[in-house]
């Protein structure tokens, strides 16, 4: 369901920008899956399977007229999963997450915001 999600959104960049100017848009993944691996439950006759999970993607968006500007990497490996995100704001603010999750010790985010400087001129 997610790449179809990723491919939609970066369907619906393009074409937003074919009709309001110069924008830009890109977007990588990578699958890295592995061999499957029976696993059999207490059912007789059942038997599930498990590809260790593993994958990186990437995106990022540009567009000067509209004001959108974000981009993500994320990058998975089994039970963990890491990443990064900036998203600029209606306020002019620029949003950078750090972010970690796993089995373990839950989800993880740190957030920050940075603000640019306008200069007046009178």
């Amino acid at each position: 369901m997610f790449p179809k999600v990723l491919c939609f959104a970066a369907i619906t960049a393009v074409a937003f920008a074919q009709y309001h100017g110069h924008a830009f848009s890109s977007n990588h993944i990578s699958r890295h899956d592995g061999h499957h691996e029976a696993v059999h439950g207490h059912d007789h006759g059942h038997v599930d399977y498990y590809t260790h999970p593993k994958y990186e993607f990437d995106y990022k968006v540009e567009d000067h007229h509209t004001g959108d500007q974000k981009s993500q990497h994320e990058h998975r490996d089994g039970d963990a999963v890491k990443g990064t995100y900036s998203l600029h704001q209606p306020d002019g603010s620029v949003r950078h997450v750090e972010y970690y999750a796993d089995d373990h010790t839950g989800f993880h985010a740190d957030v920050k915001y940075s603000t640019h400087h306008l200069h007046h001129h009178y």
